[in-house]
């Protein structure tokens, strides 16, 4: 099987550092391997956890909740009809709150309207749909608008009673390098071998980027071959 299992990471962890379970226990490894995947997850806005949600916005209710476990949200869109995610819709502007409540001070029926604009409110939003996160509308809806959010989820994290997920079986040898630069830290050194994964991870991770964020979002076709500049010898 190509990649990692959490079984073979930890493993690894310990055969690099020249450790074992008396050092590095089951709990310090978890929690290594949390801190790890969150660093990724934040370092590169990974296309598998690329998300929407649809469903239809409340008449005179001005926000909405945010999809669970969001970790932000790119974009909304509201639809001119009130039963199907088809025909004509527009892209609502991301605004301050501050900004909407002076766009349309009131829920009253004559302030309603089509929103045209959205702002984030809340913190993170857990495991399910939530009223801790949530996105205000302007103005408030005057009918029942179906609406997609697009937004990137937290995914699974590997742990004992999840063996793989999307980054342990695509970017192994990223995950293992912010492991190892996450263990040296705590095992507070030796700093070259700190730096050493620390450099290899960051390394690792401009690769990833250049294809979550670059490769995977155009084409030949419509943005033509990447070109890498490869520097020639000095004569």
């Amino acid at each position: 099987m190509a990649g990692l299992s959490y079984s073979d990471l930890v493993t690894q962890i310990r055969n690099y550092t020249e450790t074992d379970s008396n050092v590095l226990t089951t709990a310090i490894l978890e929690n290594i391997i949390l801190n790890s995947q969150y660093r990724i997850m934040r370092d590169i806005p990974i296309d598998a956890d690329r998300l929407q949600q649809e469903g239809n916005l409340v008449t005179g209710q001005e926000s909405i909740n945010a999809p669970a476990g969001a970790l932000f949200i790119r974009g909304i869109q509201v639809y001119d009809s009130t039963s199907s995610i088809a025909g004509a819709n527009t892209w609502l502007e991301k605004k301050d709150v501050t900004y909407l409540q002076e766009y349309v001070s009131s829920t009253e029926s004559s302030k309603r309207g089509k929103p045209k604009y959205y702002s984030m409110y809340g913190g993170a939003t857990g495991n399910t749909d939530t009223t801790s996160g949530r996105m205000f509308l302007a103005p408030v809806p005057d009918t029942t608008y179906k609406f997609r959010v697009h937004y990137n989820k937290m995914p699974a994290t590997l742990a004992s009673d999840n063996t793989t997920n999307y980054i342990s079986l695509n970017f192994p040898n990223g995950l293992l390098y912010c492991c190892l630069s996450e263990t040296y830290g705590f095992l507070k050194g030796p700093i070259d071998m700190l730096t050493l994964y620390e450099n290899k991870y960051k390394q690792e991770v401009q690769k990833f980027a250049n294809e979550q964020v670059g490769r995977r979002r155009r084409d030949d076709y419509t943005d033509g071959a990447v070109r890498i500049p490869v520097n020639s010898a000095n004569p």
